[in-house]
């Protein structure tokens, strides 16, 4: 029996809150009705009291959860979606990112964002808020882009003492499916090479992995063996494995759906060059969406974001050095 992106993340969530008591869950509409995406669908009825409707006030939400984590909870809170998360941005940076460093009091929250695009979705439901919320000390950035880290790494976030953005992707919740769970996965912080290659190195996350494979799958037709790097975690980020890849195939290509300006592939592009330069080929290059709002129609937001073809057009164009 398979299990998609989106299943595993209710399972991780069941599975949490069976463990530990402290865990409960707190967002808009998620109670008897499942969530914007069903995400907790019945999960309020095998754990009454604990998966709880908020109000309308990201805000308000963010806040009830630290004051929770404070006093020994261990909150999840679901966002509708990952653009209205800028609600509770003083929350989330000035407050919980800090909570640590000004109290020695930890906040163990996790705060769920529903990101990126889908067609028809528009400026309001698909942005990629993980560099924002990068840019913070104190807060850790998951990014999972597969079903297998969609469980585990939220599973490992609700055990960690700071506070987690876990950013999973929205297109993938019914497109990704998975045969079975592995009992064990790669921990926080550690990236996985999801192809291995020669030629190129490609560094993605979430839903740009797969965009990213199926371009290689395309070049390796003209004989390029294209690895393909899945950050999984943004913050912390993995420059070890990444320096490793390029050490191989002394290309880089970062591709990410967020948009370009001081975006996650701008850093891992300064990592790259600061830390090896000497192992660089050519110069490396960076994808991500366009630098606009998100366009609501279908054939607009496909020609905006990265898609294979474009990685692809990117590839052949590094591959030429």
């Amino acid at each position: 029996m398979s299990l998609t992106y989106l299943e595993a993340i209710r399972e991780a969530q069941y599975e949490a809150l069976r463990r530990d008591p402290r865990v409960f869950i707190y967002g808009q509409d998620i109670g008897e009705f499942g969530g914007a995406f069903k995400a907790t669908k019945r999960l309020s009825t095998e754990f009454p009291g604990r998966v709880m409707d908020s109000p309308i006030s990201e805000d308000a939400m963010v806040g009830m959860a630290i004051g929770a984590a404070v006093e020994g909870s261990r909150p999840i809170v679901e966002m509708q979606f990952a653009d209205f998360s800028s609600v509770g941005f003083n929350q989330i940076v000035n407050q919980a990112a800090t909570l640590y460093w000004r109290t020695n009091v930890p906040c163990p929250i996790v705060i769920r964002l529903p990101s990126g695009g889908t067609p028809g979705s528009g400026p309001f439901h698909s942005q990629s808020m993980e560099s924002i919320y990068a840019h913070y000390p104190g807060l850790v950035i998951l990014t999972p882009a597969t079903v297998e880290d969609a469980y585990h790494l939220l599973l490992d976030a609700v055990e960690l003492e700071d506070p987690v953005i876990f950013c999973e992707h929205k297109f993938l919740y019914y497109h990704l499916k998975a045969d079975a769970l592995p009992s064990s996965t790669l921990p926080i912080g550690k990236a996985r090479i999801a192809r291995p290659g020669r030629h190129a190195t490609v560094v993605a996350y979430s839903a740009m992995v797969h965009e990213s494979i199926r371009a290689a799958e395309e070049l390796q037709q003209d004989g390029y063996q294209i690895e393909v790097v899945d950050l999984r975690s943004v913050k912390p980020i993995d420059t070890g494995t990444i320096l490793a890849s390029v050490a191989r195939t002394g290309r880089l290509l970062c591709v990410g759906e967020s948009f370009p300006w001081g975006g996650v592939t701008a850093e891992v592009i300064s990592r790259v060059v600061a830390d090896g330069f000497h192992l660089l080929d050519a110069p490396p290059q960076r994808l991500n969406s366009k630098d606009t709002p998100i366009p609501y129609h279908p054939n607009l937001w496909r020609a905006h974001r990265p898609t294979a073809a474009s990685i692809v057009a990117e590839l052949r164009k590094l591959l030429k050095f």
